[in-house]
């Protein structure tokens, strides 16, 4: 598992494997809709594999090299439509192992596509279902292939336990400051696993989650009623350590997505958008503090959906059919 954080000043580097983590904090106050509250963005799109889940990738591929439940040439299999399956298709292929990412039909092509990059095996489940029928897809192939090494991101302890040892301690390192820390619900490893640590260290820091409204995509985030609450955020006490929720919509995530484009030159995801809309809405409240959020990704992969082109109106319909996360 990666070490709690690592010096960045480092110049030269055993592997590419080296420079997950340490990402920049950038000041974005200009978008703050109030003088005394300043907005960081973390840029998660600075991993060498593109975004937030180059963590919890190496995380749990070294604990179960470290646990014996994954060794050289065994199979890696996982439900992910995107940056997870990428992250995890780069470092197996690095380590030698095979791996097999199941991925609703309804992805970006450039999900496919650099999955294909790093040599993954691609089994495509009905868009209609989702990520949950991904995840249910690759729970019935684990049963049927138990010599495979499963993964389950979204129960995985090594999935928060990479953010508590590695997000939130560069966090805190570069702004002891923090009165709010803001992330997507996904799996729900970030929120846990950084708001766990920030809340050890200041119990009065703020962490509020961003999702979507029920029976709405917003890319990269999930609603806690559709029906799965990751077994992660209940082995964490999520209850315990949210103290709110925000909530987005497809459009608003896209305008802030743009948004962060024009004012700050920051090419980020869409979930970036929607994480950006939730600390404004937190801003809108408060007087003064400093509100941190997550890029968990970069607008490289969303470029085909016209996410940042196309007319807004067409843009939100597009969010409605493709799943990004």
């Amino acid at each position: 598992m990666q070490s709690t954080i690592q010096s960045s000043s480092k110049a030269l580097h055993e592997s590419v494997l080296d420079l997950i983590g340490n990402t920049p904090l950038v000041d974005v106050s200009n978008l703050s809709p109030k003088p005394g509250v300043r907005l960081l963005a973390k840029l998660e799109n600075q991993n060498p594999f593109g975004s937030v889940k180059d963590r919890i990738a190496l995380s749990m591929i070294d604990q179960a090299i470290k646990e014996g439940a994954l060794v050289p040439g065994q199979r890696i299999m996982e439900p992910s439509s995107g940056n997870t399956g990428i992250a995890l298709a780069a470092i197996a292929a690095i380590k030698g192992n095979p791996i097999t990412i199941l991925m609703p039909d309804s992805v970006s092509i450039e999900r496919r596509q650099m999955l294909e990059v790093f040599g993954a095996e691609i089994i495509l489940t009905p868009g209609g279902e989702g990520s949950n029928g991904a995840v249910k897809r690759a729970e019935a192939m684990a049963l049927e292939h138990p010599e495979w090494c499963f993964m389950h991101q979204y129960q995985n302890d090594a999935n928060p336990r990479a953010h508590y040892e590695g997000t939130g301690p560069e966090i805190w390192r570069d702004c002891p400051e923090i009165t709010h820390f803001v992330a997507g619900l996904g799996t729900s490893g970030t929120l846990m696993g950084v708001g766990r640590y920030l809340k050890e260290q200041n119990s009065n820091i703020q962490i509020i989650a961003v999702e979507p409204p029920l029976g709405e995509r917003v890319e990269g985030l999930r609603n806690l009623d559709d029906g799965y609450i990751p077994p992660i955020f209940e082995n964490w006490h999520g209850i315990d350590v949210l103290d709110r929720k925000r909530v987005v919509r497809p459009r608003e995530s896209i305008e802030m997505t743009r948004r962060m484009v024009r004012e700050c030159g920051i090419f980020g995801g869409i979930s970036a958008g929607a994480s950006l809309a939730g600390a404004l809405k937190v801003a809108s409240e408060i007087e003064e503090g400093t509100i941190v959020f997550i890029i968990c990704d970069g607008g490289w992969k969303y470029l085909s959906t016209g996410a940042y082109t196309d007319d807004l109106d067409a843009a939100e319909a597009s969010a409605e059919k493709i799943i990004y996360f």
